[in-house]
């Protein structure tokens, strides 16, 4: 293919095409009117000889051959985009969205100041916190380009992410303070009472309950909540038991107590993640290096 005969700004056209599967969205979102989309989208199915959109049962829908150009036209338009920045960027000057996903720990506890420091370093950067559904999930976000910066727990990584582990995290055991496994706590206290399990799936059961199992013991759980930032105000009002992150926890909070678990639980690592395309994105660095920064100032609690 003669490259001199090709109009490289297709490529912006099909990456807006390709994610929003939606003619007038797609224009809307590059600043162009719905004929001249239409009329570039005419042009895009003639470079690479295919549909690229078809109607489907609700709507446009991408066909397989769309699907796979979708996170290399993505790729492109990044290097491009870096070879054209060399120089250090204005952060000031920036305008841009940058949409993180995270669960709520360690997001209630670093997004007041993540805002102070943008407000005073890149005030034009706006951080959409979206909701977290998985490492997989964020993982496949991040190729897609709907997410540009992701905090989870990630085991293994392709090679078209970057992954880097910012903390190893512990478990703590928490109660409120005049809880009456307190005194002498230990295993058969721990179990004498419900616990409060998180898991964002609903699931009764988790690692623990197996580590139990495999020394005859079973604890029962009193409640299943979505994540951790409701385990506190539920203990606080009861004698429900939990299991939090340390960094969940500030010192000096004298409405409750905490212990090490009295029978060995496994903490995690936690990382940062983006797509190899985001990493000459000064916008997604910038905030990446804030999350860092605030991640790792965050307090072990107990």
């Amino acid at each position: 293919m003669n490259l001199r005969s090709v109009d490289l700004n297709l490529l912006v056209v099909l990456d807006a095409l390709l994610d929003e599967a939606h003619v007038s969205r797609a224009a809307d979102r590059i600043g162009l009117s719905q004929p001249a989309m239409s009329s570039a989208l005419d042009r895009c199915r003639q470079l690479f000889g295919d549909r690229l959109l078809e109607r489907g049962p609700g709507g446009m829908v991408l066909t397989p051959k769309a699907h796979a150009l979708a996170g290399p036209v993505k790729d492109i338009l990044a290097s491009t985009k870096s070879l054209l920045d060399r120089n250090e960027p204005d952060l000031m000057a920036i305008r841009q969205t940058v949409r993180v996903v995270t669960a709520d720990y360690p997001a209630v506890a670093i997004a007041p100041e993540l805002h102070r420091r943008l407000a005073r370093t890149a005030p034009g950067i706006t951080v959409v916190l979206m909701p977290w559904h998985g490492a997989a999930a964020a993982l496949e976000g991040l190729g897609r380009g709907t997410i540009d910066l992701a905090i989870s727990v990630f085991p293994v990584v392709e090679a078209d992410f970057t992954r880097r582990e910012l903390l190893r995290e512990s478990y703590l055991v928490v109660m409120r303070r005049g809880h009456p496994a307190a005194a002498g706590f230990d295993l058969e206290g721990w179990l004498a009472h419900p616990h409060v399990l998180v898991s964002g799936r609903g699931d009764t059961k988790g690692p623990l309950d197996e580590a139990l199992a495999r020394i005859g013991r079973e604890r029962h759980v009193g409640m299943v909540v979505p994540n951790f930032t409701m385990v506190l105000p539920l203990v606080a009002g009861s004698d429900m038991i939990g299991l939090l992150p340390s960094r969940c926890l500030q010192d000096g909070d004298d409405a409750f107590v905490t212990f090490p678990p009295p029978l060995a639980v496994e903490g995690f690592p936690l990382h940062s993640a983006w797509h190899k395309r985001r990493a000459g994105d000064p916008a997604v660095q910038h905030v990446a290096r804030l999350i860092e920064d605030l991640i790792l100032a965050l307090p072990v609690g107990g």
